[in-house]
């Protein structure tokens, strides 16, 4: 099966070529050690003996992020050193801004060809590898399998998009995903869905979301005031924000501060595009809309704005502890899959979401039935809710003080994924291809 998988491979990546070119275009920062990609994957330090090498694997920012605790973890064993690879360009800065003191490497993950894959298992030789969410490359996990070495598939879900996919060509799920020796799903939800793909049962196990487990430090009343001045919202003006927006939401969210205002409340509205590129998209609807607007891109704010774009990287956990009600984005229709909303809950944020939170549809629920967000269906009830929160702070210190708790009762996957993949590396032997 994998030899199929590696002929159609180079065709389809010709397809995509056009799409994948105008993509580094428009995100920047594709360029950058792009050698990477096809397998050059530079200097790195001869293995430390004693020590087990790690190549872990998170695909953009907010699988970057939730992995800091392991690295830690990893750092303070003192026997564990870590490779680290992403795909995006802005998962590649978080990593570089976050994470150099943690790994002894920090590169793009190689396109998954064969040359390529086997040219950076060369140069990297672990002895266990890492993926985490929905990461699941097939000519990556041959080479690890191929070598004896295990792969762990952290943080682990199957969306219903992948699942739907998976399910049409279950046959060929187990020649390609195979060599996956350890899944930790995120819930028993997931762990079904895998077990009904033919992942063996007990390969799997249930360890729950390690984002859930993610700290967040709180800003200074000194340090808010300072963001708000940057962004050109004013300090007595409510905030409604739209975390991690995807289009056609910001047109929701631009009527709904329209509402709001015309409800006589004065209430400013905070921007964070899930793809900073459509900068230009956003720019042209706020135009439109006649409200003053900023990027922060552009530097700090010269006045006082309607509304804040904050089209950049890794800020998100600051700019939400700005906001008075968080909107989650990737949620209202057409949209499905929907954004974390987390972060926003661990802060104590009263939370709105669309119907579409198929990737989050678990924590989604619990969020609802636990009374710490609100399900809205439309832009029109987005507005409504939007509205009808700021206009009463009980109600908002009420959701947020239910998120808060709903947090607390969930956390501790770090520690179960760490001993699963504890327990995933000690059948490992010494092996002469891999020393």
């Amino acid at each position: 099966m994998l030899w199929l998988y590696r002929i159609f491979f180079l065709p389809a990546l010709l397809l995509s070529l056009p799409f994948y070119v105008r993509r580094m275009w428009r995100r920047g920062g594709y360029r950058t050690n792009f050698g990477q990609r096809l397998g050059r994957v530079g200097a790195l330090p001869p293995k430390a003996v004693g020590c087990k090498r790690i190549w872990l694997q998170a695909v953009s920012v907010g699988e970057m992020l939730a992995i800091g605790p392991i690295l830690e973890c990893w750092k303070r064993e003192g026997n564990r050193e870590v490779y680290l690879t992403t795909t995006t360009s802005t998962g590649y800065r978080v990593a570089l801004d976050q994470y150099a003191g943690l790994t002894i490497g920090i590169g793009y993950f190689p396109l998954d060809w064969w040359w390529f894959s086997q040219m950076a298992w060369g140069q990297v030789r672990p002895d266990l590898v890492v993926l985490t969410e929905g990461e699941r490359w097939p000519e990556h996990i041959h080479q690890a399998k191929k070598r004896g070495v295990p792969v762990v598939s952290v943080n682990a879900r199957m969306s219903d998009r992948s699942f739907r996919r998976m399910r049409r060509v279950r046959w060929m799920v187990r020649p390609l995903l195979g060599g996956i020796t350890h899944v930790l799903a995120i819930s028993e939800h997931d762990a079904e869905r895998f077990r009904e793909l033919g992942f063996a049962a007990e390969s799997i196990t249930v360890t729950g979301s390690i984002k859930l487990d993610v700290t967040i430090p709180a800003l200074s009343d000194a340090a808010k005031a300072q963001w708000r001045r940057e962004l050109g919202l004013p300090a007595d003006r409510l905030v409604l924000m739209g975390a991690s927006t995807w289009g056609g939401e910001e047109a929701a969210l631009v009527e709904a501060v329209r509402t709001i205002r015309t409800a006589g409340l004065d209430g400013s509205l905070l921007i964070v595009p899930r793809h900073a590129e459509r900068r230009s998209e956003i720019g042209a609807l706020l135009r439109a809309s006649e409200f003053s607007f900023h990027f922060r891109s552009r530097g700090d704010a010269l006045t006082v704005v309607d509304v804040a774009v904050a089209d950049t990287t890794g800020e998100m956990r600051a700019l939400l502890q700005l906001a008075d009600v968080v909107f989650v984005g990737k949620s209202l229709p057409p949209h499905t899959e929907g954004q974390t909303p987390v972060e926003s809950a661990l802060l104590g944020r009263p939370i709105l979401f669309g119907p579409g939170m198929g990737n989050f549809r678990l924590i989604a629920r619990e969020l609802a039935e636990q009374g710490a967000a609100q399900v809205v269906a439309d832009g029109t009830e987005l507005a409504e809710q939007a509205l009808a929160l700021l206009r009463d702070p009980s109600r908002r210190a009420a959701l947020g003080a239910a998120g808060l708790k709903w947090h607390q009762k969930n956390v501790g996957a770090v520690e179960r994924t760490m001993v699963a993949i504890a327990g995933a590396m000690e059948p490992d032997q010494a092996n002469p291809s891999r020393s």
